[in-house]
């Protein structure tokens, strides 16, 4: 089901999805709605797998608008990186006017997490109220009467996924970490790591070439996964043999200001480290376009 997307496009989905249950907006009036999912990354896994099932929309002022999902039993969520989403459904006729909530819902017993250490072995990944409430989604998004309006929801698996230890319930829990954004309101940022950088920051690294870490606003506070400064994402930096550079891209971010900076220090989302980042700059990111940024050796 994988597929790359140019930024801002959800694929389609088959055909046959259809809506149940109702709801009201205080007209008659529709629109079409098309949503995408999307993934940052984990450094330490190699795939986690969420078997979606169903989503359900909540208009302010009505009934709660359901959609069933198929295959994403087999959808590796880490292969959904640098703009690449899933569809979740497309071009769904639904009443237009203001939404509050979204809901993901999850089967758990198809949904699963390998480490890069253990190969093939599959861990459980347990999600609280995952096959009844599901996974929440708050905020207000409008659909507007007689127009197509596609969004897509980020996933960050790198803070989502947790190890709770001593827990005999799953191997793995997964907590909400979701953010959704209006297509053609996010542009994205993507650039280049000196390979002379990576080779002093990551020397004690044989597998692992940095992240760079996407924070709001300029001038932002650097800060590692669950501080009070934590990164709105993070986005991996990938050795391309087409261009034998080491890339990256951060996608899907709406459009302002932004702080960027690059460590190459591992980063427990449950645990406090200080982190050493470089290359700390401010950027600007206009919807529909890409701005390019850099880390070259000082």
């Amino acid at each position: 089901m994988n597929r790359t997307l140019k930024l801002f496009t959800v694929s389609a989905l088959a055909a046959g999805i259809a809506a149940c249950g109702g709801g009201s907006s205080g007209s008659d009036a529709t629109g079409t709605v098309s949503f995408g999912i999307t993934d940052a990354p984990a450094t330490d896994l190699s795939n986690v797998t969420v078997a979606f099932t169903e989503i359900r929309l909540k208009p302010t002022d009505g009934d709660w608008i359901s959609f069933p999902l198929e295959g994403f039993e087999t959808v590796n969520m880490l292969d959904l990186q640098g703009g690449v989403s899933e569809p979740l459904i497309t071009d769904q006729e639904v009443p237009a006017g203001e939404y509050s909530q979204i809901r993901l819902i999850v089967n758990t017993e198809n949904s699963f997490v390998k480490r890069s250490d253990t190969g093939d072995t599959e861990f459980s990944l347990a999600v609280p109220s995952g096959e009844q409430s599901g996974l929440k989604l708050q905020g207000d998004f409008i659909v507007a009467a007689d127009t197509s309006t596609s969004f897509t929801i980020d996933f960050d698996v790198r803070k989502a996924v947790v190890d709770p230890q001593g827990n005999a319930l799953a191997d793995f829990m997964l907590r909400p970490a979701l953010r959704l954004v209006n297509n053609l309101e996010v542009g994205s940022i993507a650039g280049a790591v000196d390979e002379t950088v990576i080779s002093v920051q990551c020397a004690d690294s044989t597998i692992y070439d940095g992240m760079v870490y996407v924070y709001q606003g300029s001038g932002a506070t650097t800060g590692d996964l669950g501080s009070e400064n934590e990164p709105l994402l993070t986005a991996p930096v990938a050795f391309d043999p087409e261009t034998t550079e080491y890339n990256y891209t951060a996608a899907f971010l709406v459009e302002g200001e932004y702080t960027v900076s690059y460590t190459c220090d591992p980063d427990d989302n449950e645990a406090a480290e200080e982190l050493t980042f470089i290359g700390t700059r401010n950027v600007t990111v206009t919807a529909e376009s890409q701005t390019t940024v850099d880390f070259v050796a000082e």
